[in-house]
């Protein structure tokens, strides 16, 4: 009423019935009884408990923040937002995990979060599986050899892939534009001053052949994680039977996650 809000008319409903709506709407702004003094008083204290200097950009960057780095992240999360203090974005973490219930489209960005996290996954299993792939040698560069199968391929030769996946692992799996610089390592190595089809191999198709690579060194990995669990005993990794936790349940966990640290 005070800000002499009119009601539009509703264009999905008939003329006539939408102009009695309209009608009828309007009446309740125009006789509305103003606001008592301990409604304004409490009025002005919910507006201080919210966010009000959050808008709908800073809510997808902060969902946009726990896909990148996962939810449990909390430290690169506070630090990732622009235009925002870490301690802002805790305390709005802290209510977000409280209430994520209440959203609409609650679904929708649990799975935006999980597609980041089931990435970041893979990523670690990844370079897990590099690490124990290179802790099986004293000199890698040398003695690495790749259990191919019947997936060798016709074009690359073992010494060009031994030294990809040992370059790729020195430089960092999760370095940005780490192929790119797989390519210069490539270009630049004495080794294959004349190899004229290695050289010539675009970063695009080298990252295509290393995750070739990755995926044979993988199963290799884990058939041997699955043996020496055999011997001892254990079960794989997976097979323990506990399920994955509800969207709810991991909201819980936040909480106390964040209540933990900031304790701490």
């Amino acid at each position: 009423q005070q800000l002499g809000y009119k009601v539009p008319l509703n264009p999905e409903l008939p003329k006539e019935e939408g102009l009695v709506l309209q009608k009828e709407e309007q009446a309740k702004i125009d006789n509305a009884l103003p606001l008592s003094e301990d409604e304004i008083a409490e009025k002005e204290s919910l507006l201080q408990e919210g966010f009000t200097n959050w808008n709908k950009r800073d809510f997808t960057n902060f969902v946009k923040a726990c896909e990148k780095w996962g939810r449990e992240d909390i430290e690169n999360i506070c630090n990732d937002i622009e235009g925002k203090k870490p301690e802002e974005v805790r305390a709005y973490m802290e209510v977000f995990w409280e209430r994520c219930g209440e959203l609409q489209d609650l679904e929708k960005i649990n799975a935006q979060i999980e597609r980041g996290e089931l990435k970041l996954e893979r990523r670690q299993n990844t370079r897990r599986a590099l690490e124990n792939k290179m802790a099986r040698y004293r000199a890698p560069f040398h003695q690495l050899k790749i259990q191919y199968g019947t997936n060798k391929g016709k074009h690359y030769n073992e010494e060009e892939d031994r030294f990809l996946i040992c370059k790729l692992f020195h430089l960092g799996i999760d370095k940005e534009n780490v192929y790119d610089e797989l390519r210069t390592e490539v270009r630049n190595s004495p080794f294959f001053r004349f190899d004229w089809f290695l050289k010539s191999r675009t970063a695009v198709e080298l990252q295509r052949r290393c995750n070739t690579l990755i995926t044979l060194i993988e199963r290799e990995m884990a058939e041997i994680e699955e043996r020496e669990g055999r011997k001892k005993g254990k079960k794989p990794n997976g097979s323990s039977g506990n399920s994955t936790p509800t969207f709810k349940r991991k909201a819980e966990m936040m909480i106390k996650m964040l209540g933990k640290k900031a304790k701490k």
